[in-house]
């Protein structure tokens, strides 16, 4: 009889997960229904059914349908969910979002290569327009 392979029932909680944990949580925030998500829960935790109303407000969605997105959100910890009674609790989870957030800042600013030139360019700007003050009306007109 062949073997069947199991799947791993390992889910990203331990700290060798991490490099893993920060490209599915990319990959869940691909999908612009689980962004949205993201997005009802800014303000605070929501129940299961405040998220399915809110979407389908929005568009097309079944309630299994969203359950699928939130459970992806949850294995990336990009969600904590928390049970009150029979309701299912969801909040934005801190770990998760600070995760992304650390390697997007190790990218750096990819502007500050432009920081230094553009400050000089400023301050040559503005010796310009000092100049041109404190110049005599007479002379404004002349170029040095």
């Amino acid at each position: 009889m062949p073997r069947t392979r199991r799947r791993s029932s390992c889910r990203p909680c331990t700290r060798h997960h991490r490099a893993s944990d920060v490209n599915g949580a990319f990959e869940a925030l691909g999908d612009a229904t689980r962004r949205s998500i993201l997005e009802l829960l800014i303000n605070g935790e929501r129940p299961a059914g405040s998220i399915v109303a809110a979407l389908q407000e929005r568009g097309e969605i079944t309630q299994s349908a969203v359950s699928q997105h939130l459970r992806v959100l949850r294995d990336t910890e990009l969600v904590l969910v928390r049970a009150q009674g029979t309701r299912r609790l969801y909040a934005l989870d801190p770990t998760g979002l600070d995760d992304v957030r650390r390697w997007l800042e190790r990218l750096g600013d990819p502007l500050a290569a432009f920081q230094q030139p553009l400050d000089a360019l400023a301050t040559e700007v503005a010796r310009g327009r000092r100049s041109r003050r404190e110049q005599p009306t007479g002379q404004a007109g002349r170029a040095a």
